[in-house]
């Protein structure tokens, strides 16, 4: 197992690199002067000047690249254009609230997900599957803003059951109670996704040649689908768990917004409204990793599952 991981480990890092070359690249060749955007137009020359030789504007660009690399190496990505606070420090102080409505959401995934796929597939082409396989689809298409908005509508003002106003604060309870609405409406994606993942995975374990010898020989329902069926159906779950924890990173910028939340969406709009274009650039690298991070998270998880991973 040690080494399956060293070997996952290996071969993140080319991909790490292409992604902070491609956020380096694109930071750069955005349109308009960074100076000029932060300062104002009625900035003086030499105060324009100043500042792009602070930040190091005016040197090459691999100069620049090289020295992008090794804050990267160390660790750092930058200091705000406006406050010259690290990046990181302003990260790492709202990233735990954009994790748990992130982990929220897949927890709403694989507990109603996941169960809901498996009795699709045990229902095949019963008025419960065609039900469930029209509540995915419908779930599929409704943007994450949406599904969030009409939440509040219904479940926050018509029936006041939670806040409009997602506030993460207190203890244990009140900080679930707060984070409920919010991961459920990020989380109804998820639930789709899983869904129509788990249901397919199962049909195809289930039309397997062992099951049906496992079958003829007599073999309990309950072990059948506990001990042969529904393990080698989790991969193709784990799979679209990690595929898309990515997205719920994405979504959860938007969710944030909508119900007021303290988190990376709050940070990101934030920089993009005052210009700070390093914040963004340290935004999109931390984002680039942790994303990273997850599917390497997936495909250890695919080794635990699946010991055959393990030697490919």
């Amino acid at each position: 197992m040690a080494g399956f991981i060293l070997r996952r480990l290996l071969s993140t890092i080319p991909t790490l690199l292409g992604v902070l070359t491609i956020v380096f690249v694109m930071i750069r060749v955005a349109p308009g002067d960074p100076a000029l955007a932060i300062l104002g137009d009625n900035a003086s020359q030499e105060a324009l000047d100043a500042f792009r030789e602070r930040m190091g504007l005016n040197d090459p660009m691999w100069v620049q690249y090289l020295d992008f690399l090794r804050g990267i190496a160390r660790g750092s990505l930058g200091e705000s254009m406006i406050s010259g606070t690290p990046v990181l420090t302003s990260i790492l102080e709202v990233l735990p609230y954009t994790l748990e409505l992130a982990l929220g959401a897949v927890f709403f995934g694989v507990v109603i997900g996941t169960p809901l796929g498996i009795m699709a597939a045990l229902k095949r082409n019963g008025w419960l599957d065609y039900l469930l396989r029209v509540v995915s689809l419908v779930g599929l298409s409704f943007p994450a803003f949406l599904t969030a908005i009409l939440l509040i509508l219904w479940l926050a003002i018509d029936w006041r059951l939670f806040p409009v106003i997602s506030t993460p604060t207190g203890g244990i309870g009140d900080r679930l109670y707060n984070l409920f609405l919010p991961a459920l409406s990020l989380g109804l994606i998820m639930v789709a996704y899983v869904m129509r993942t788990a249901r397919s995975a199962m049909l195809d374990v289930l039309g397997e040649d062992y099951i049906r010898t496992a079958r003829a020989k007599g073999a309990p329902m309950r072990r059948l689908f506990l001990h042969h069926a529904l393990r080698n159906a989790l991969i193709p779950i784990v799979t679209v768990i990690g595929l898309y924890f990515g997205l719920m990173i994405g979504n959860a910028v938007l969710t944030e917004i909508i119900f007021n939340r303290p988190g990376l969406g709050k940070l990101i709009v934030l920089a993009l409204n005052q210009r700070d274009y390093s914040t963004l650039q340290g935004l999109m690298v931390f984002s680039a990793f942790l994303v990273v991070m997850v599917n390497l998270l997936t495909d250890i998880a695919y080794g635990l599952v699946d010991p055959r991973v393990k030697l490919k």
